[in-house]
């Protein structure tokens, strides 16, 4: 085998095996969270908004979680603050950079403004 054509499929499997043990980060949609909920998946509503320095302070922090084997199981919504007002309203979230966390169809904690990775780690693990 050729080195590039090895380097490619390494790549290949690298990217199906970190893609088999990493958390779900989808866009927020309302019929999927609430189906999620409901089940009672582990969820995290990342309530995000792409001016807020805070916001793209935890956005690698959540980007490196979420690929982490022990958040598999959790589904993170990354919902736009700007755009996702009724979800705002019925969370009753009044700040972009917070985590909503559900457990088994309820809300367990939330944080807000959480830029330190441990604390960030210790709200998901919440959802577990």
């Amino acid at each position: 085998m050729k080195m590039p054509s090895l380097i490619r499929v390494l790549a290949a499997t690298l990217l199906v095996a970190t893609s088999l043990a990493s958390a779900d980060e989808i866009p927020f949609d309302q019929a999927k969270y609430a189906q999620a909920v409901a089940a009672g998946k582990p969820v995290v509503v990342y309530l995000h908004a792409d001016w807020c320095p805070t916001c793209r302070a935890q956005k690698p922090i959540v980007d490196k979680l979420s690929v982490e084997p022990t958040f598999k199981p959790v589904t993170i919504f990354v919902a736009d603050f700007d755009k996702e007002t009724a979800l705002e309203k019925s969370l009753k979230v009044n700040h972009q950079s917070t985590f909503v966390v559900f457990r088994q169809g309820h809300e367990v904690t939330r944080s807000t403004g959480q830029t330190d990775e441990a604390a960030i780690r210790a709200t998901f693990k919440q959802a577990l």
